[in-house]
């Protein structure tokens, strides 16, 4: 397939992410025709969590300090508990983030994702999908906790676990669709 041939895709992680949530998307971007690539502010390697235990190690692709979201169409933030609680705590993580609901880009967020869309002040007005535990965060950030599958609200995309991938994957996909852009365009 090559529903996303020539779109960009950023993955931020650090330590401690949820495995699947990494892997199972990146799979199905990639498969779409996708260029995903992991930015971190780890600048080698990133190891995953596997649900009650530590997971993979994956190489870095970008590091954080030297991503530029312009240089991407869309971003995908995977869950796991950890990853995002140490990335809302660092500035240029967040930055990161923001720059990409500033431009009106794409994003996809799972599990404990959207702690990241809350820090970045996206949350308001929302409909978001997240791990249960977040319900309270996102009402305190003016957002509307759903426990649905996968949940669509403009230019996010949000589910709730590992269990929803499969719905997850498909409303990312369709979603980062409209994320392509030529290549002259992008370094213009």
């Amino acid at each position: 397939m090559d529903t996303l041939k020539g779109v960009r895709v950023a993955i931020l992680v650090t330590d401690g992410f949820e495995q699947v949530e990494l892997t199972q998307p990146r799979e199905a971007l990639n498969e779409a025709g996708a260029e995903t690539q992991i930015v971190s502010p780890k600048s080698q390697r990133v190891r995953g969590w596997n649900f009650t235990d530590w997971g993979e190690e994956f190489g870095v692709d970008v590091a954080l300090d030297s991503a530029r979201p312009d240089d991407f169409d869309a971003l995908l933030l995977p869950g796991g508990v950890m990853n995002p609680d140490t990335l809302r705590m660092l500035p240029n993580a967040m930055d990161f983030v923001k720059a990409f609901f500033d431009a009106g880009k794409p994003v996809a967020s799972i599990c404990h994702g959207p702690w990241s869309v809350i820090e970045v002040g996206a949350a308001r007005g929302r409909r978001i999908a997240a791990w249960p535990s977040l319900k309270t965060d996102l009402k305190n950030a003016g957002a509307e906790w759903v426990n649905e599958e996968v949940v669509v609200d403009r230019n996010l995309v949000t589910s709730r676990k590992p269990d929803d991938i499969p719905a997850f994957n498909r409303e990312t996909i369709k979603m980062f669709s409209s994320a392509r852009q030529p290549r002259a365009a992008r370094s213009a």
